[in-house]
């Protein structure tokens, strides 16, 4: 990885700040001395990082706003300045999108349009980073890990809208000059990272909260799909790899790093469903106990694997942490929040140690 440039006083603006993501990364940057702005609805869950470990206090600005508000993104755009962006805002839970299919489509695609859309109109902006998902890829039935050249589509609606998202941020990186000149300098990137874990993340349908969640109350978590193959990694690991890309596109030659890039961890690190919930528990101890459960499911790939080659060959970038570390620091995380402990201490234990581990 290059050497990382100076955040101090870099104005940034994220999307979906008060999401599991987007508050480690307002985190991480106002812990690399940024003028970090937020740009969100409320926080989607209860609890939620952004409110346990108190990230309003740390960043410059919380903006309370739909992004398919256009007049309220290009308002806040025009107020906040930012050098930077990191669109993070998005409906993100694949089984609810079965409930929500309209408004997933809505959030993930013309949301994503809306904010780039006020990108071009804002004059500060020199990067924008768009991130996606893994599940962006047409699944192909295979089990061989997804390319960045790999045909995008989805059967389920999260997974297409996922795709059609990249769609919209090639159309606009293509197109930025036709768009007009407001919008000609931006660099725009789309970003790709696996299943990610950590500490403060408590969405529904996610392995390691359903974990903690079964846990927490003395009963067995139940895993519908145990043999389901994802690729499991810290979230600070693709944070990592945004980050580097936002460096990168804000160098010279940075038509090199405009375009799309997968962060997923090494092959060896890939485990099945029933793998990480049984480690967890052992983590966890304290009678934590799996069940497997039968009955209907959706549909979902069985098996989903990214080939993060190009991150490693144009970015210097590979996981930190392998399978154990990862699961070991996200259950630290929990026993520490079921503890009443100071979360923000930890959270920046836990940046320092990822920070200082080599990638090489």
């Amino acid at each position: 990885m290059s050497a990382p440039h100076d955040w101090h006083r870099r104005r940034v603006l994220i999307t979906g700040h008060t999401g599991f993501k987007g508050a480690w990364l307002s985190f991480w940057l106002r812990e690399q001395g940024a003028e970090v702005f937020g740009y969100s609805l409320d926080p989607p869950t209860e609890p939620s990082l952004f409110q346990v470990a108190r990230i309003g206090e740390l960043i410059a600005g919380d903006i309370r706003a739909d992004i398919r508000d256009p007049s309220a993104l290009k308002e806040a755009l025009a107020d906040v300045r930012p050098e930077v962006v990191f669109h993070m805002a998005a409906q993100s839970i694949v089984r609810l999108s079965y409930s929500i299919p309209v408004e997933t489509f809505s959030v993930n695609v013309m949301g994503t349009a809306h904010v780039l859309d006020a990108i071009r109109h804002a004059p500060s902006v020199r990067a924008a980073i768009i991130v996606t998902s893994d599940k962006c890829y047409e699944n192909l039935g295979g089990a061989r890990p997804y390319r960045e050249t790999d045909p995008i589509g989805g059967n389920d609606p999260y997974s297409a809208s996922k795709a059609c998202a990249e769609l919209v941020v090639a159309s606009f990186r293509a197109s930025a000059r036709a768009l007009g000149p407001e919008g000609s300098d931006v660099a725009i990137a789309s970003v790709r990272s696996g299943n990610v874990v950590g500490g403060g993340d408590w969405s529904p349908d996610r392995l390691v909260p359903d974990c903690v969640r079964a846990f927490v109350a003395g009963v067995a978590v139940t895993l519908r799909n145990p043999d389901a193959v994802r690729p499991w990694l810290h979230v600070l690991e693709p944070l990592a790899g945004y980050i580097e890309v936002a460096e990168r596109l804000l160098d010279a030659g940075a038509e090199r790093y405009a375009a799309a890039f997968n962060f997923g961890p090494a092959p060896v690190n890939d485990a099945n469903v029933l793998k990480v919930a049984q480690t967890v528990a052992q983590l966890w101890g304290s009678g934590a106990r799996v069940e497997i459960v039968g009955g209907a499911n959706l549909p979902e790939a069985t098996t989903l694997r990214l080939d993060s080659t190009k991150a490693l060959q144009l970015l210097g970038w590979k996981p930190r942490w392998n399978f154990a570390e990862t699961l070991e620091r996200a259950v630290e995380w929990y026993k520490a929040w079921q503890q009443g402990r100071d979360l923000r201490q930890l959270m920046t234990r836990q940046l320092a140690t990822f920070t200082a581990k080599s990638t090489t």
